[in-house]
C-alpha cells in the first residue's frame, strides 16, 4: 500500500539559515516564494499570501472556465483580482481579544463577453463553488504537523 507521501503529489519547501526565501518544488516545476525588503525579504518572488490568492484566483477563473464552456455560454475570458486582509469584526467591542480578527479575502470578478444578466449572475455563484474556495471556507481544513529527521 503507498504511503501518503507517495500516493499524493506533494510540495517541498527549503529555507536557508539566513534568507527569507523558499525556494519551492512542486512535482517538476521549481519556483521563488519571498518576502518585500521591508519586512527583512529581498523580494525575489510573490510572498505566501500571494500565492493563496492567486491559488483562489486561479480555481474560481478555471471553474468558470469549465461550467461556461458546457453550457456553450459566450464567456470570451476571466480576470479575477483578489485582495487580502485583516479586519475586525463589526461592531466589535473587544477586539483586541483573541479570535476578534477576520481574515477577509475581496475577490471581484470580469466576466468578457456579451452575457446575460442572468448569466453573470449565475457564474458569479459558480465562482463561489470552486474547490479552493470551499476548503478555505468549510471551516473543516485541518493541518496536521510531524517532525522528521
Amino acid at each position: 500500500m503507498p504511503t501518503a507521501t507517495t500516493a499524493t503529489p506533494s510540495v517541498l519547501v527549503k529555507v536557508g539559515p539566513e534568507a527569507l526565501l523558499a525556494e519551492i518544488q512542486a512535482g517538476r516545476h521549481t519556483y521563488l516564494i519571498d518576502e518585500p525588503v521591508a519586512v527583512g525579504g529581498q523580494d525575489r518572488g510573490p510572498t505566501p499570501y500571494d500565492l493563496l490568492l492567486s491559488a483562489l484566483g486561479a480555481c474560481t477563473a478555471i471553474t468558470l472556465r469549465l461550467y461556461a464552456s458546457q453550457k456553450h455560454w459566450p464567456l470570451e475570458g476571466i480576470e479575477v483580482r483578489l485582495r487580502h486582509q485583516r479586519v475586525h469584526r463589526h461592531d466589535c467591542e473587544k477586539c483586541e481579544q483573541a479570535g476578534e480578527m477576520l481574515e477577509e479575502i475581496q475577490k471581484e470578478l470580469c466576466l468578457l463577453g456579451p452575457l446575460t444578466p442572468e448569466q453573470r449572475q449565475r457564474l458569479q455563484l459558480i465562482s463561489e463553488k470552486c474547490p479552493v474556495q470551499k476548503t478555505l471556507t468549510s471551516g473543516a481544513l485541518r493541518v496536521v504537523t510531524t517532525v522528521v529527521g
